[in-house]
């Protein structure tokens, strides 16, 4: 527990499912079992950022946002975009009086007039519809509050590009996708507080009890009753 505290949007997230298992996580190293690899997403997202900076080299906006009727360009600044998008760099924020930093990795970002920007992130999935979650809207919430804490005005809006497996027209050499964009307000106004109960917790001299609806804390319940 003497480490640094370094947390991301991930983090939080876990930390607002269950405060245990996040402690355990961040100081014990005691993670939940992983889900299975996602390499598809893995590869569709290095895909499109490699697609979204062709149209950012040639300045020109991406098709995406034309047909969505978003007034905005690619943000032109690419060498603090690829700071911005490194898991072990990401946008970033220190906070002196709790002594631990707050970061993330963005996929990409939207300028707007006036020099406003906003958080885009890249969605594939398998799914029929673009199911907008709870951790999607507290990571787009975190990049607007590290953006704003970095400088940058903002819209207080982020974007979501979908790219949904489109099963009805089949496979041919080749996965077909139809593509979303979900536009949403964003509000960092919660993020430090989250940020520093988060901090707080880790500072303790012992893990509090699971969130009732912890899956992973129903199951070591009932592992310990069966073979108590």
């Amino acid at each position: 527990m003497g480490k640094s505290i370094q947390l991301s949007p991930n983090s939080l997230n876990l930390y607002l499912e269950c405060p245990h298992c996040f402690w355990l996580d961040k100081n014990m190293g005691i993670k939940r079992p992983p889900p299975y690899p996602y390499a598809l997403n893995s590869a569709v997202d290095a895909l499109l950022k490699e697609e979204f900076d062709t149209y950012r080299s040639k300045n020109l906006p991406h098709p995406m946002l034309k047909e969505n009727n978003i007034n905005a360009r690619l943000f032109n600044n690419q060498k603090l975009l690829n700071q911005w998008r490194n898991n072990f760099a990401g946008i970033r924020f220190f906070d002196q009086d709790l002594q631990a930093t707050l970061f993330g990795a963005v996929d990409d970002v939207l300028e707007f007039e006036g020099g406003k920007i906003a958080p885009l992130d890249y969605k594939s999935t398998g799914s029929t519809a673009a199911n907008v979650y709870d951790r999607f809207q507290l990571q787009l919430d975190t990049y607007t509050f590290l953006m704003e804490k970095n400088g940058f005005k903002t819209t207080r809006k982020g974007y979501l590009a979908f790219y949904i497996v489109d099963k009805s027209r089949g496979f041919i050499d080749r996965l077909p996708f139809r593509k979303e964009m979900v536009q949403i307000e964003t509000n960092p106004s919660d993020i430090y507080e989250i940020f520093k109960d988060a901090v707080n917790y880790l500072k303790q001299s012992s893990p509090p009890p699971h969130s009732p609806d912890c899956k992973f804390g129903t199951w070591l319940k009932g592992a310990r009753s069966f073979t108590n």
